[in-house]
């Protein structure tokens, strides 16, 4: 009797070093990234963000996001969009010869950095047409890079079919929602 005493005590004192060390603090957790909705975010780079803060306020951003917040259409800028068929996000050729052209532009100016919004039409959940336009956007960006444009000069955000340049409903509108479009930034950091 003695001795399950001693064994269910040292079990019970086992089981609550688990549980204590579970509860305790995580070892190493990620730091959030410096985005445009989370400026505040920590990344190390105190310098980097307070540039990019002092760039936000030299020039109001062309974003899609803050056209429509100011309630206008989106303006264009030296970088054309790419469409893209239904549910799909690889690129088409005339979408290859679009990109290869913003890449010659970009390359003629080398300070230039650009944010790549994806879009979507209407059509399927939010969550999966963020997710699409996500996916839109990366497949701009990746082809970006094989052109020789380097990576940190290139940024992501997906809008899913929060930010429409048609409001119709039909094919015609649709498609020109299913689209990459191009957002050149004076500089600041790329996520």
């Amino acid at each position: 009797m003695g001795q399950c005493k001693e064994i269910l005590r040292a079990g019970l004192g086992a089981v609550a070093l688990l549980i204590a060390a579970g509860c305790g603090p995580a070892a190493n957790p990620p730091q959030p990234k410096w985005t445009v909705e989370n400026p505040s975010a920590s990344t190390g780079a105190k310098e980097t963000r307070q540039a990019a803060s002092r760039e936000v306020k030299k020039e109001p951003s062309a974003s899609s996001l803050d056209a429509l917040r100011r309630g206008e259409a989106a303006a264009e800028g030296p970088l054309k969009d790419i469409h893209f068929a239904f549910d799909r996000y690889d690129l088409s050729p005339a979408a290859r010869d679009i990109l290869k052209a913003n890449a010659a532009w970009l390359k003629a100016n080398p300070s230039a950095r650009v944010q790549i919004e994806g879009h979507c039409d209407e059509r399927g959940t939010n969550e999966y047409n963020l997710a699409l336009g996500a996916k839109r956007a990366e497949a701009a960006k990746n082809y970006l890079v094989s052109l020789g444009i380097a990576a940190g000069r290139l940024s992501t955000v997906s809008y899913g079919e929060e930010i429409p340049v048609c409001k119709e409903h039909n094919e015609g509108c649709w498609q020109k929602n299913r689209r990459a479009r191009f957002v050149v930034t004076a500089g600041g950091p790329a996520t």
